[in-house]
């Protein structure tokens, strides 16, 4: 982490610039190591050696965004739009930023305005979708989901993100299709699996939900979504037992999965367990309602 210097006005114009430009180089690595103080330290001295650079006010606000210090990141974001008014990137970070603070209808003003300056960038518009969907605009979301697809065909994630919408509306071929699609591109695209093995579950394809969801463990052991969805089909293939494994481990892995506490809940009540039963729908009203 950069300790500054301890005079920086006593430095002349060109080495300021020069020390200025390599912190910022500097602090470009911290972020993609995920060492965002460090990156910070470094953009805050590089803002002072050279307060007019609308890069470095756009990095210190991406740093201070993944961090979740959002009002940080906004005045950065600010200060470096009131530089740079038309940079793309700069309007799509603060939309996002406000994104995560709720201000939903402020982050669409700034996702629009970013994508009249650069209309094929994925991130925006990926960015752009997200916000729709908080917004329950869900026909919207789906068109600039074909958007992004239509732009590259070749990325899994941006497949598996429309199939998780059409899952959300209960279009289970619709997402099934996307879902495959990711996995064209990827077979080992555990999302993809286990998404796609929820989306056959819900249309009773019991047996090819299995072998989806079966693989996505063995890519990722550790996958609690995945547990939760095999502990389902797996009691209503009729092997309770193994539902009630898997579906302990997915709530080992994850104690707030409020579905996978309802699950269990309802398999224990079949099989009268009444008092684990009760104990897991307390849980799971406890997660979601507060009670």
């Amino acid at each position: 982490m950069s300790e500054g210097i301890k005079d920086g006005a006593a430095l002349p114009e060109a080495a300021a610039q020069s020390r200025a430009s390599v912190l910022r180089s500097r602090a470009e690595s911290y972020i993609a190591l995920s060492r965002h103080d460090a990156a910070i330290a470094d953009l805050t001295e590089s803002i002072a050696l050279v307060p007019d650079n609308a890069r470095a006010w756009r990095l210190r606000g991406e740093s201070h965004r993944v961090i979740e210090r959002y009002e940080a990141a906004l005045e950065d974001f600010d200060q470096a739009l009131r530089l740079e008014p038309d940079s793309a990137y700069a309007l799509g970070s603060r939309g996002q930023t406000y994104t995560a603070m709720g201000r939903l209808e402020d982050a669409m003003a700034d996702f629009e305005h970013a994508l009249t300056l650069s209309p094929d960038s994925l991130w925006i518009l990926e960015a752009k979708a997200d916000a729709l969907v908080d917004l329950d605009r869900l026909d919207e979301a789906l068109e600039t989901h074909g958007k992004i697809i239509a732009l590259n065909e070749e990325l899994p994630y941006s497949w598996a993100a429309r199939g998780d919408l059409y899952q959300r509306l209960h279009l289970y071929a619709e997402a099934i299709d996307d879902y495959t699609k990711a996995l064209e591109v990827n077979p080992e695209y555990v999302r993809a699996l286990s998404r796609r093995g929820e989306a056959l579950r819900m249309i009773d394809r019991y047996e090819d939900a299995l072998a989806d969801l079966n693989r996505a463990l063995e890519l990722d052991p550790d996958n609690d979504r995945a547990y939760g969805s095999r502990g389902a089909v797996l009691s209503e293939l009729g092997d309770n037992e193994a539902a009630l494994s898997d579906l302990n481990k997915a709530v080992e892995l994850d104690p707030e999965y409020i579905w996978a506490y309802r699950v269990r809940g309802e398999i224990l009540q079949e099989l009268d367990r009444h008092e684990e039963a009760v104990a897991d729908f307390t849980r799971a009203l406890h997660l979601e309602f507060g009670d």
